[in-house]
């Protein structure tokens, strides 16, 4: 028993429910389900998401010499 152990490999199943064994139909499910996934119309009501604001009160300057040594 020594050695490394590996699960089973499980069959992916197409949209009926049947194990598919071919490898490059495996793929094909994959880049169908993606497809799917990610090319949706967008949305008829977008979320009114507000720009985050610029204007910071704070002093940002190039670290001096010291700073970099520091934080080497």
């Amino acid at each position: 028993m020594a050695g490394k152990y590996t699960k089973p490999e499980r069959p992916d199943k197409d949209k009926e429910g049947k194990p598919i064994t071919e490898i490059y139909e495996q793929g094909n499910i994959w880049v169908e389900y993606f497809e799917e996934l990610l090319n949706r119309p967008a949305p008829l009501n977008p979320p009114d998401i507000k720009a985050a604001p610029t204007n910071f009160l704070m002093a940002v300057t190039p670290p001096t010499i010291q700073e970099i040594r520091m934080t080497i």
